[in-house]
């Protein structure tokens, strides 16, 4: 599908679905990686993730685009359009958008663990357990004062 018949099926939409017409742009943009489109609120454009059309089709970018139809209709009227306005969340249901979209799962990519950095202090031996390295030269034990050493990261 190309950014033209996006824009046509987006005022297709809008017209059917609110009987008011959308007269800004539609367009994919390739950096949505998380969110399945987005109302602008400056430029009222909207931007679609091309991904989420290719992996699930035209009735799941349907339901994002009626979505942010309801954000740009109740912005334009100058009502909540916000996601926890009432005002959107009852307009949501009356056209049947879904509040959320669905989510391209990634089989390959791994997930990240996060290192934890244990120290301990020289004198008790009280262990520290931290998610961010830190410099032992400008921290002391809160239990003794003691000097406080490096042990080991573990991932």
């Amino acid at each position: 599908m190309t950014d033209e018949q996006l824009q046509e099926l987006v005022e297709q939409l809008s017209n059917e679905y609110f009987n008011r017409p959308f007269v800004h742009k539609a367009y994919f943009n390739s950096r949505l990686k998380t969110t399945g489109g987005r109302y602008l609120l400056g430029s009222h454009h909207i931007e679609l993730n091309k991904r989420l059309y290719d992996h699930f089709g035209i009735k799941e970018l349907k339901g994002i685009i009626l979505h942010e139809l309801c954000h740009y209709h109740l912005h334009i009227l100058g009502m909540g359009y916000k996601h926890r306005d009432a005002d959107f969340r009852n307009l949501l249901k009356k056209v049947g958008a879904p509040r959320f979209c669905s989510t391209i799962e990634e089989p390959n990519k791994p997930l990240k663990k996060k290192a934890v950095h244990m120290y301990s202090c020289v004198n008790c031996g009280q262990i520290y357990k931290r998610k961010k390295k830190m410099d032992v030269k400008r921290y002391s034990c809160s239990i003794c004062q003691g000097k406080i050493k490096f042990l080991r990261s573990e991932i």
